[in-house]
């Protein structure tokens, strides 16, 4: 994974108005479905008929603290062709606002119903570290797309790689696994840079969990948006600046937004 996912959660010397803008601006484009129907109609449908490389993204409250600070994930985010919440701290930002927040659409949960519309079209696994990666594409193969075709490399490349490397094997969907913000540049320069019809899928800890190195929380801790408590028992050293520290961080920032002149036109 990449070293740098984890990336320090304190303010930095960003004014104001150029993050609160960046919240606002995501805040509009993320898709808030509302049904299971709008998630077939809007999202997985429209995945398998693209005819250009097209971006397919997950928003958390640790993506938007770090658009605070990073431009480059700012601006991958801004151009990806369909962004969804993910998590309950993007839903209390939502509430914050009387917007209703939709579904929780995580891609632990949603990307393995998109790689089924992928069976009998190749598909690229990029991420991790073997032997999970590995054990992604058996997992799949036995579970999700067995007519498919699946080639793998790992995550610890640079974008210049992944570019030259899905141009060669032409895959109609790529799942990245690599941690937040490399995941973003590579989908980002994947996009830019290939010249077929293509799916790219920025995956987070799917490979991971596929290939049996991280577990899934209890189901009743997923049904109450606390699933991150779960991982950061499991991983506390990595992930504890990103939800002891950044959590509270994101509240704060979100109570902050919601009182600053213009956040009213972003509701």
């Amino acid at each position: 994974m990449d070293p740098n996912s984890e990336a320090s959660q304190a303010v930095p010397s960003v004014g104001p108005v150029s993050w609160r803008v960046r919240w606002s601006e995501l805040q509009r484009q993320i898709l808030r479905l509302q049904s299971q129907d709008d998630v077939e109609r809007s999202v997985l449908k429209r995945l398998t008929t693209v005819r250009q490389p097209f971006v397919l993204a997950f928003v958390n409250a640790h993506a938007f603290n770090s658009v605070v600070h990073d431009e480059g994930l700012y601006r991958a985010l801004r151009g990806f062709d369909v962004l969804l919440r993910d998590g309950s701290g993007m839903a209390l930002h939502y509430r914050l606002r009387r917007q209703p927040p939709g579904l929780n659409l995580n891609g632990t949960d949603l990307i393995p119903s998109v790689i089924r519309r992928f069976d009998g079209r190749p598909i690229a696994l990029l991420g991790t570290e073997q032997p999970y990666l590995d054990n992604a594409r058996a997992a799949i193969s036995r579970d999700l797309a067995p007519a498919s075709a699946i080639d793998t490399d790992h995550g610890f490349h640079d974008r210049a790689h992944y570019v030259a490397w899905v141009r060669q094997h032409r895959p109609s969907l790529v799942v990245l696994g690599m941690g937040m913000p490399k995941q973003e540049l590579v989908a980002m320069a994947l996009r830019d840079g290939l010249d077929h019809p293509c799916v790219i899928v920025c995956g987070g800890a799917i490979i991971d969990f596929l290939g049996g190195k991280v577990t899934r929380s209890p189901a009743w801790l997923r049904r109450i948006g606390a699933e991150w408590l779960y991982r950061l028992a499991l991983e506390p050293r990595r992930l504890f600046r990103r939800y002891v520290l950044g959590n509270p961080t994101f509240l704060g920032r979100s109570l902050l937004h919601r009182m600053l002149p213009g956040a009213a036109a972003s509701r």
